[in-house]
C-alpha cells in the first residue's frame, strides 16, 4: 500500500516536472537556480528523447509499482491512472522527439527574448 501511495507521488511529480520544462522559462526571473535548474532539465530532456532513454522518475515509479501486492482487487489509484495517461502518451517517439525539440526552441526564444530586453533597457 505504502509502495503505491509513494509511486503515485513520485506520478505526480514526474507530470509537474513536464509541467516544468515546457512553461519553465516564464519563471526565469524568480531566481537564478531557477533558470539553470530548466536550462539544464531541457538539456537533459533532449537528451534522452534523442537517445531513447528513460526518465530516473518513470525506472523509479515501475520499480515501486512491482514491489506492490499484486493479489489486490484493485490496483492502482485515481490520481496514477488520469496522470500516467497524460505522462505516458502512447504516440509515435519522433512525435515525442519533435515535441521535445519545440519545447527547447519555445523556451530558448523566450530566454533570448528577456536577456534583448535587458540589454535594452541597460542603455
Amino acid at each position: 500500500m505504502i509502495y503505491s501511495i509513494i509511486a503515485d507521488i513520485i506520478v505526480i511529480i514526474h507530470f509537474l516536472w513536464i509541467v516544468f520544462l515546457i512553461i519553465g522559462a516564464f519563471f526565469r526571473n524568480i531566481h537564478g537556480y531557477i533558470k539553470f535548474l530548466h536550462i539544464t532539465g531541457l538539456g537533459y530532456a533532449l537528451f534522452i528523447q534523442v537517445f531513447d532513454l528513460y526518465c530516473p522518475l518513470t525506472f523509479l515509479e515501475n520499480w515501486l509499482r512491482s514491489l506492490t501486492n499484486k493479489t489486490l482487487k484493485y490496483e492502482g489509484s485515481f490520481i496514477s491512472y488520469y496522470l500516467e495517461k497524460l505522462i505516458y502518451i502512447e504516440i509515435s517517439r519522433w512525435i515525442i522527439v519533435a515535441l521535445t525539440f519545440f519545447i527547447v526552441f519555445f523556451n530558448l526564444i523566450l530566454y533570448m527574448k528577456n536577456n534583448k530586453s535587458k540589454i535594452l533597457n541597460s542603455h
